[in-house]
């Protein structure tokens, strides 16, 4: 039976290209985010419940969610994020077991659940073993005030809303550090997946 893997990574730390790495060495890759963003399209579950929520000033004029201004209300509200996560953790989670129980059927020698919030939403327990991909502070903001287009002010206020990095790293069973070249972290994930394919998981 395929071993199923957490694989988390605070935002803009790499943990996509690492997750696209291992399906290319034959893993089935399930996203939350890829999840979350069909059940947030108009008429989706998510959606339905974002707008009878906030309102129709988080949409944009074609009727899609605007996924900025949701970020900017959730992100400066604590109790505005607290909601969405109560909200949305349950029908994800839902769904996520859904396909894991597809992928079951396919034989993929292991399931990888791609999870920003795998610790902090307790994503963790559907899984065998946890993966952090890390990259230091000050990487992490560079590349996503790059890579979104975020003030400073906004990207920061996404990394504080993550749990904290050293504590991510404490309840990880496995690191990849992505500091480096890709080819260190594809050599790192090289060495996991040996280990994942090869040896029996308690």
């Amino acid at each position: 039976m395929a071993k199923i893997i957490g694989l988390t990574g605070g935002i803009a730390s790499g943990k996509s290209t690492i997750a696209a790495y291992f399906q290319s060495k034959g893993a089935a890759v399930l996203s939350a985010d890829d999840l979350a963003r069909t059940l947030a399209e108009p008429g989706g579950e998510l959606y339905q419940k974002y707008v009878a929520h906030f309102g129709q000033g988080i949409l944009l004029p074609e009727g899609t969610l605007d996924r900025r201004a949701i970020g900017n209300i959730v992100f400066s509200d604590e109790q505005q994020r607290r909601w969405l996560d109560e909200t949305s953790h349950p029908v994800l989670q839902a769904a996520m077991v859904e396909q894991i129980q597809a992928a079951r059927q396919k034989n993929f020698p292991v399931i990888i659940l791609d999870v920003p919030l795998l610790f902090e939403a307790g994503w963790d327990k559907m899984t065998e073993v946890s993966c952090l991909v890390f990259v230091d502070a000050a990487v992490q903001l560079e590349r996503l005030i790059k890579r979104n287009g975020y003030t400073k002010a906004e990207a920061l206020g996404r990394i504080a809303a993550q749990m904290p990095l050293a504590e991510k790293k404490q309840r990880a069973d496995s690191l990849i550090d992505n500091n480096g070249s890709l080819a260190e972290s594809y050599n790192q994930a090289d060495k996991l997946w040996k280990e994942w394919t090869h040896a029996g998981l308690s």
